[in-house]
């Protein structure tokens, strides 16, 4: 980024940011819904659920860890649908401001708005059992994974809300998102899903994912699984930014 960029980005990320804490219903509503279903899961079908000696908050933290992720990048959608139907855009384009400036607001925002997300899930976690042994290191690769993939959910949340026609077809997109961990090894063993479920679950991107972020939080090797996860995440990024600058640079010019 050059000088401009930052110094640009900078301003106007402070404007989203500003508009995110006047409304911090829409943090506490992104992690009200994948706490429900941490809740639901634990408690009521938790029994149901062969975790080994894992606890069922435990074994099941990393599947809503990127639910909350997938919930939270719906409102950057409708956020950046709206600035473009209010015409801020043209206003920016006539102003001495660098033009993905705008876009990179909204991705810092989405980053600021999901780890508040994220820190209030954890945290309800804490209080329901969930106990990890994990070091300095493997935290700080917890947090590079989350940051990783919230970035390309992002970015895929950008060129949603740049192509949308409606709010509800900005939203819509995150829904196959959100979909993705419960067919996958998130809540239940992907052995124990039909052939094609399986075949389905364990070549997806959240099923390494969430591998690696329990594995983790168990100080337990990663394997292939942590190789697998990081080319997901960082092929959704290279793909999801690339279709959102394309897609801004037609709607804009």
């Amino acid at each position: 980024m050059s000088t401009h960029l930052i110094a640009d980005t900078t301003v106007l990320t402070g404007r989203s940011v500003r508009h995110i804490t006047r409304s911090l219903d829409t943090i506490i509503t992104t992690a009200v819904m994948p706490v429900a279903i941490m809740v639901l899961f634990v408690y009521v079908f938790g029994g149901a659920i062969d975790t080994g000696d894992v606890s069922s908050v435990s074994y099941m933290l990393p599947g809503i860890l990127l639910i909350t992720i997938a919930s939270g990048v719906t409102y950057t959608a409708v956020r950046l649908f709206t600035d473009m139907q209010s015409g801020i855009f043209e206003r920016f384009q006539s102003m001495p401001i660098a033009r993905s400036a705008a876009l990179w607001s909204h991705v810092l925002t989405s980053l600021f708005a999901n780890a508040v997300s994220l820190v209030i899930v954890v945290a309800v976690a804490l209080l329901m059992g969930f106990r990890s042994g994990a070091g300095v290191v493997a935290w700080l690769a917890i947090t590079g994974l989350l940051a990783l993939f919230t970035l390309g959910l992002t970015w895929l949340a950008v060129n949603a809300g740049l192509s949308a026609k409606s709010v509800d077809g900005a939203s819509a997109f995150a829904y196959p998102l959100m979909f993705l961990p419960f067919v996958s090894s998130a809540f239940v063993p992907t052995e124990t899903m039909p052939a094609p479920v399986q075949a389905f679950a364990e070549h997806q991107p959240v099923t390494p994912i969430v591998n690696t972020l329990r594995n983790l939080f168990e100080q337990q090797p990663v394997g292939t699984d942590g190789w697998v996860a990081l080319a997901w995440c960082a092929g959704i990024l290279v793909l999801a930014h690339a279709l959102a600058m394309a897609t801004y640079r037609r709607r804009t010019a």
